[in-house]
């Protein structure tokens, strides 16, 4: 149970809908229970809007959606709207027929309360998969207000992790936050998320024409969510210093976001020649377009930690090119980048720094080519569907009732 499911191609939707799907070709009759399809945009995409319901058969999942409040700026109150909405709306699944085990899907919150409180009405075990930590996301992602509810949203994540039967978390740094909310450390299984992109196939050059880019430039590509966790004023005074001393470079941000619109306008008043925003792009190019990259950023507010692991890095890793992460040097991704190889992490919120690492790296091909060499190997031998399902799957086996047959059960997952 939680808001995010396909047809979005970003963020947590493409893990929660691949896990909804693998159960139901092992066998599993599984019922997704969510909202309407917004992210990163944050806006219901075309035939979602103005719909309180919906039924759809998605490869083999049966996909309940209810209406929610869609956000397009977030603060603490928005956001509040945003999940006690899909908090009402989803307690519609207590009309479905009785499960067998219930998960929830955090964020959103409203996933794990609901997974608790569907689970408390049927009598069946249920389980959280943590994607973020919601409470920690409060106080480090910088969203207006977040600060001051981050006391309560904590207290109702611990209330909706308590009871689970089992806790599943994509990030080891996320253990220590759950046992401080009373979570039995037994109870807590390390899954990871995937590569869910295809590798690069195509040709740089043609992409780069594809996508209008100069075939000589220097390009950095950030990709993804465009929001207050991502801070990418970062980037955008970066890409000001760049313009200054070296017309190589030219800075390339992908994607959508809450504040996008913010950082257009705050692109435009510097009237930057190597500044350019791209839409999200297909999943078949997606890939190629981070391949035609020359280096790829990651870029994080200071003060976000142990919150997420951003799912980008999946996908960078399998481009074969080097990361640069201007990220807290303690944080999930840090930590991720270090441990994968793939790239070099830079202190946060400093334009100079992200600068210079930049000028290093293009200083240093060998030390590229190790990088980029070092996270396509990372992805293939840690980052491949198969290696994360069977994690999955050794998960959801903590949820069957003893007497259920190991194959086939009901599911009740909503994303």
């Amino acid at each position: 149970m939680g808001i995010n499911y396909s047809p979005e191609e970003t963020g947590i939707a493409p893990y929660t809908a691949g896990l909804a799907e693998h159960l139901a070709a092992k066998g599993y009759s599984v019922v997704a229970v969510t909202g309407l399809p917004s992210y990163p945009q944050w806006r219901a995409y075309d035939g979602y809007r103005r719909l309180l319901w919906k039924r759809e058969s998605i490869n083999g999942v049966d996909v309940r959606r209810r209406w929610h409040y869609v956000p397009r700026q977030q603060s603490a109150i928005r956001r509040g709207l945003y999940e006690g909405t899909f908090l009402l709306t989803g307690l519609s699944a207590l009309a479905l027929p009785r499960p067998d085990m219930i998960v929830g899907i955090v964020p959103s919150l409203s996933g794990g309360l609901l997974a608790r409180l569907v689970a408390w009405r049927f009598r069946v075990p249920y389980g959280l998969i943590f994607q973020d930590l919601v409470g920690q996301a409060a106080k480090q992602s910088g969203v207006g207000g977040g600060g001051r509810v981050a006391t309560a949203v904590r207290a109702a994540e611990g209330w909706a992790a308590r009871r689970a039967a089992a806790v599943g978390i994509i990030a080891e740094g996320f253990r220590p936050y759950l046992e401080s909310l009373g979570v039995d450390a037994k109870r807590i299984y390390r899954v990871r998320n995937w590569t869910h992109v295809e590798a690069p196939s195509m040709d740089r050059g043609l992409v780069r024409k594809q996508l209008g880019l100069p075939k000589d430039a220097v390009v950095c590509i950030h990709a993804g969510n465009m929001g207050y966790k991502q801070g990418l004023e970062n980037v955008i005074e970066c890409a000001r210093l760049a313009a200054e001393r070296d017309g190589r470079l030219l800075f390339v941000l992908i994607g959508d976001g809450n504040r996008r619109s913010h950082l257009e306008a705050l692109a435009g008043q510097y009237k930057l020649p190597n500044l350019r925003f791209l839409p999200l792009q297909s999943k078949a190019l997606f890939p190629n377009t981070l391949a035609a990259a020359d280096l790829l950023l990651v870029n994080q507010r200071g003060t976000v930690g142990d919150m997420s692991l951003p799912g980008k890095l999946t996908a960078y890793f399998v481009s074969g090119q080097p990361v640069i992460a201007a990220v807290a040097r303690d944080s999930e991704t840090a930590r991720e980048v270090a441990v994968s190889g793939a790239g070099v992490v830079v202190e946060p919120d400093d334009p100079e720094a992200l600068l210079g690492a930049i000028d290093d790296l293009l200083g240093d091909p060998a030390k590229c080519d190790r990088l980029g060499a070092a996270g396509k190997r990372w992805a293939q031998e840690k980052l491949t569907a198969a290696a994360a399902l069977t994690d999955y799957e050794a998960f959801i086996k903590a949820l069957l009732p003893a007497d259920s047959s190991e194959g086939r059960s009901t599911l009740r997952a909503a994303a």
